[in-house]
């Protein structure tokens, strides 16, 4: 039998398309869609807090990279203030696609009991995609101070119940409530003062009106090596990579006390799981370089992927955590 060339032509053309319209029907539209096109546009990172700190660096570090890695463009927006609410209605409000992500924290588990209401449930609303990393806060004084350990200080506190000052910034913060979880787990009587933010905490420190301190390592790394003020402790429930020197607050004598901070990458719910997967193998491969690394240990930052079972799990036994420690603190609901 024989065919003439436009024969053969229609037959192949007829092979083809029935070959395309198998693919389309195994494949999920979806799933199709995240391993040809994403990002099809470019993609923003939406964060609750201002420029410069830890996330907003922490974020701008991974953005870079992810373009890079997957080809396309990653930026970040701030949208500090009112608790993360704002920037929590942007991620959510916007197509589940993958291209509008948000960077959630400690501070959104605690906003889960601080405030009376949420708009939104963070366990619900937002896919998880990964940790970004992982970070203690330190115990400091002036380097004029009596107490040259965490364990005198807590000597001093409780030969004087009440006589001395703890200094956070605002009111419901992780350093805050680390002061909080800190009286109750060492059975302390002190004074908690907030400040409007750590430059205020610093010179009252450094002015001797406070006897403590707390804030993250990356705040106070300038004023420590300077030896304007002096580290007694850290949060964690060990010696952190990043300040090896330094004991943790269960080393001094409180047993049990642990605050480990972190960052995160959630999307909004819904968006489809391969480009979860796409972006989290991303980003398991990025916190491994070393140059990452070596960036944020550089801020105090244990750079660490994670499932995001893992990530959810960790929201989830932190919003229960602090949930009881601002009840106990009888801490009023904004």
């Amino acid at each position: 039998m024989t065919f003439s060339i436009g024969a053969v032509v229609r037959i192949l053309l007829r092979t083809a398309m029935a070959a395309f319209v198998l693919l389309a029907l195994v494949v999920p539209p979806g799933q199709a869609w995240a391993q040809t096109s994403y990002p099809g546009k470019p993609v923003r990172i939406v964060l609750p807090f201002a420029a410069g700190g830890v996330a907003d660096i922490t974020a701008r570090v991974i953005a870079e990279r992810l373009g890079a890695r997957l080809g396309g463009r990653f930026y970040v927006e701030n949208q500090p203030g009112a608790g993360g609410i704002a920037a929590a209605r942007t991620v959510i409000s916007s197509p589940p696609d993958g291209h509008t992500l948000a960077l959630l924290s400690n501070g959104t588990a605690i906003s889960v009991s601080l405030f009376n209401k949420l708009p939104y449930d963070p366990l619900k609303d937002f896919a998880p995609i990964s940790s970004l990393g992982y970070f203690d806060f330190i115990f400091a004084t002036s380097a004029d101070a009596p107490f040259k350990t965490l364990a005198e200080f807590i000597a001093a506190a409780r030969a004087k119940p009440g006589s001395l000052n703890v200094g956070t910034i605002n009111v419901g913060s992780t350093q805050n409530l680390s002061a909080e979880l800190f009286k109750t787990a060492a059975s302390l009587d002190f004074v908690i003062i907030p400040h409007r933010g750590t430059p205020e905490v610093l010179i009252s420190t450094m002015q001797g009106n406070l006897g403590l301190m707390i804030d993250s390592y990356s705040a106070l790394k300038g004023n420590l090596a300077d030896g304007k003020i002096r580290a007694l402790a850290a949060t964690g429930p060990a010696r952190s990579a990043g300040a090896p020197d330094i004991p943790t607050v269960q080393e001094s004598g409180v047993a049990g006390y642990d605050v480990v901070s972190w960052n995160a990458l959630f999307a909004p719910s819904g968006t489809p799981l391969e480009i979860v997967k796409t972006l989290n193998q991303a980003l398991w491969d990025i916190l491994a370089e070393p140059d990452v690394k070596k960036r944020l240990l550089e801020l105090g930052i244990e750079a660490k992927a994670s499932t995001p079972e893992e990530i959810s799990a960790r929201l989830k036994s932190d919003i229960d955590k602090w949930k009881t420690v601002i009840e106990k603190a009888g801490i009023p609901k904004q």
